[in-house]
């Protein structure tokens, strides 16, 4: 077992919110470089402050049962001959449940069926890049499922109202805050609590983020 981390974790706390990093995720994966990397990717893009690996499920089902804070689980497919998914009913009962996301090199959709029927929260493929892998964490945060597909990420968060959904087109042309004010007939202050409210809902910090994010979900 290999441990990266970025700052200490606490005790036994709330799950962070939008705008934090995860306390703690155990990443399960036989191929140490991947693990590794992915591990140190998401302490430095601040996804979590910290990462415990594993190459087994029978390592993965022991760290599980220790008494510890972990937010999120990172769980290959394939294991030194063992199937990853084997590890989700070995994983006892807490509350809340600790949600699994599967990651694999396989994006064919019988790997993805058989990681949602197993009750994986979500998949993702080893080929995703940065911008995947944080939209899955913020997805995962709130609750939601994160699944290859437009139509699946449409359901993972209620949709914007109408007024918010022309604020987003608007931002996402590269209108500034007066523009869409002039657009839509709003004053600034009504632009400023639409895009605080976007920004909220999609547990984003700036307009790049948002816009990016946006796409991701598929609406824009």
């Amino acid at each position: 077992m290999n441990h990266l981390s970025a700052r200490s974790g606490g005790g036994d706390r709330p799950l962070p919110d939008a705008g934090a990093p995860l306390r703690r995720v155990l990443i399960v994966d036989d191929h140490p470089l991947f693990s590794q990397g992915l591990a140190g990717l998401m302490t430095q893009a601040s996804l979590a402050t910290s990462v415990d690996l594993a190459d087994s499920v029978d390592q993965a089902a022991a760290l599980l049962a220790a008494p510890k804070d972990i937010d999120l689980v990172l769980l290959d497919v394939s294991l030194q001959g063992e199937t990853g998914l084997m590890l989700l009913p070995r994983m006892g009962v807490r509350e809340p449940p600790v949600p699994v996301v599967v990651i694999s090199s396989s994006e064919d959709e019988t790997t993805v069926r058989a990681a949602r029927a197993a009750g994986a929260r979500g998949f993702l493929p080893k080929s995703a890049g940065r911008t995947a892998l944080a939209s899955m964490v913020r997805t995962i945060r709130r609750g939601g499922e994160y699944f290859p597909g437009r139509s699946s990420a449409e359901a993972q968060v209620p949709a914007l109202t109408p007024r918010q959904m022309d604020v987003l087109s608007l931002l996402a042309q590269g209108f500034p805050n007066k523009r869409i004010c002039q657009s839509l007939n709003l004053t600034e202050h009504t632009v400023k609590t639409h895009l605080k409210a976007i920004f909220t809902h999609l547990g984003v910090h700036n307009r790049t983020e948002c816009v990016s994010q946006a796409r991701q979900m598929g609406w824009l």
